[in-house]
């Protein structure tokens, strides 16, 4: 009789604890998930807010040339194919500050990835670790349970 409730006691103890370990697996992936979303979202916001940027400079740099080609007319046409050189090697220049944001970004997400994918495989080694544990831990109590029937039937 006191041997049943010692080994109740033990199968008690590790359906708690694989329980535990249960809840902290999932737990893990919920803040994995949430901190995905949240560099997600992050990422995505600033894209949008680089890209408004963009699009109001660039409306603004349209809205400016049509002006100053309206206000010169015909006599100022030599002037303005030289205006027309100079934007042309600006838009050029901010198009390569721009090519070189983009590559930047590009590479920031790319190392976000690796982190995230690096904190992935981590979680997966923890999660084989913890899976042979709680199958080694089972199959000790099962080698127990089988003992201790067998004392049980012994005596």
């Amino acid at each position: 009789m006191e041997e049943n409730t010692i080994i109740q006691a033990v199968l008690h103890a590790l359906e708690q604890h694989s329980d535990k370990i249960g809840s902290k697996m999932q737990e893990m992936e919920q803040r994995l998930h949430h901190e995905m979303q949240t560099m997600e979202q992050r990422l995505h916001h600033e894209m949008q807010t680089m890209e408004q940027r963009l699009r109001g400079e660039m409306q603004e740099m349209g809205q400016q040339l049509r002006s100053e080609m309206q206000e010169m007319g015909q006599q100022l046409r030599s002037e303005m194919q030289e205006m027309g050189q100079q934007l042309r090697s600006e838009i050029h220049a901010v198009e390569t500050r721009l090519e070189a944001k983009i590559d930047a970004l590009r590479e920031e997400m790319h190392q976000i990835n690796q982190q995230l994918n690096e904190r992935i495989d981590r979680l997966e080694e923890e999660l084989t670790d913890t899976q042979t544990s709680v199958e080694v831990l089972t199959t000790k109590v099962l080698h127990h349970d089988r003992k201790l029937r067998q004392l049980a039937k012994q005596a």
